[in-house]
């Protein structure tokens, strides 16, 4: 009896989201990388299609914050290991069957490639900037003439980073409820969702604010489309993974889930996007800010109610 009380207590701990310790760096770093690679993808897709004058905010300016970004999320994701001081060996080798392998090499990949991409239009920000080195001049005047070949690095670094930040849960296959393909999708779109969101809330051009509200618009529909699709694929899938949407679905999860991601964070801004492209006058800042919060609440609800999703034995 008293062993029963003490695996029973256990597993109210394990799936009390209010009795747990919500380890932040995790989500953080996975919602700021989804971010970063967000905006990067779509600041080299409309440089891509020639579109840097129609959209200059979502080209020039807002991928400024993207090395703030990455950096931020890589501190947090450092912060996160358990023996910090052998961090380099990530760099040592490949390993293709390993998503955090990906995920590093492609960091090493974006990141460098953010700051190009800044260094190639900071004169937005600093109309006076000047580089001072001849040979810094010769750099910038070399990845200018190859800005389309950085642009589609870009493109494809920047999906990849998207997906793998779904990917690093879905690889844990000991729990249930991150243990399905339509992560990597769902956290790209999402990630996608909250740049368009941050476009929307930096832009000044009302042509740019309404062809992100439309992007997002869209992004958002097919977040829904694929947690509904998650959740049909686990009540169909096997008794563990039942009681892993079962979390959302009457269990501890349910509220903070449906509420601040579903509909603080997914329905209410797409309402307030379709009646301001309707012409309703309202603040712009709502529905971004609403987008990039429901994003935030999203993986960190998933990195802790993954932790109590677990095989019975």
């Amino acid at each position: 009896m008293k062993e029963e009380l003490i695996v029973s207590g256990r597993m109210n701990h394990l799936i009390d989201p209010y009795l747990q310790i919500w380890h932040w760096h995790i989500p953080l770093y996975l919602f700021l990388g989804g971010l970063a690679a967000g905006i990067l993808f779509f600041a080299a897709l409309n440089t891509i299609l020639g579109r840097e004058e129609k959209y200059p905010v979502s080209v020039k300016i807002t991928p400024f914050i993207t090395p703030i970004l990455l950096i931020a999320g890589l501190l947090a994701l450092f912060l996160d290991l358990n023996h910090k001081l052998y961090f380099w060996r990530l760099y040592t080798v490949i390993r293709l069957q390993s998503p955090m392998s990906w995920g590093a090499w492609t960091l090493m990949i974006v990141t460098p490639l953010a700051f190009i991409w800044c260094a190639l239009n900071i004169k937005e920000i600093y109309p006076k900037w000047n580089w001072k080195y001849k040979f810094l001049i010769d750099l910038e005047s070399f990845f200018r003439k190859n800005k389309t070949v950085i642009a589609w690095l870009l493109v494809i670094y920047s999906l990849i980073l998207g997906v793998y930040t779904g990917i690093l849960f879905s690889a844990f296959n000991a729990r249930p409820l991150w243990n399905t393909s339509i992560l990597g999708p769902l956290f790209l779109t999402s990630g996608l969702s909250t740049a368009a969101a941050v476009i929307v809330l930096m832009s000044k051009k009302h042509l740019e604010r309404h062809y992100f509200a439309r992007i997002d618009l869209m992004l958002i529909g097919i977040e829904l489309f694929l947690i509904i699709h998650m959740f049909m694929g686990f009540l169909a899938s096997t008794q563990v993974h039942i009681e892993a949407a079962n979390l959302f679905l009457g269990g501890p999860y349910t509220t903070p889930f449906w509420l601040f991601v579903v509909a603080l964070g997914l329905v209410i801004p797409a309402i307030l996007e379709i009646l301001e492209l309707r012409g309703f006058k309202m603040p712009v800042w709502i529905a971004p800010v609403l987008v990039l919060f429901g994003g935030l609440m999203f993986r960190f609800i998933i990195a802790n109610a993954g932790q109590a999703s677990r095989w019975l034995y």
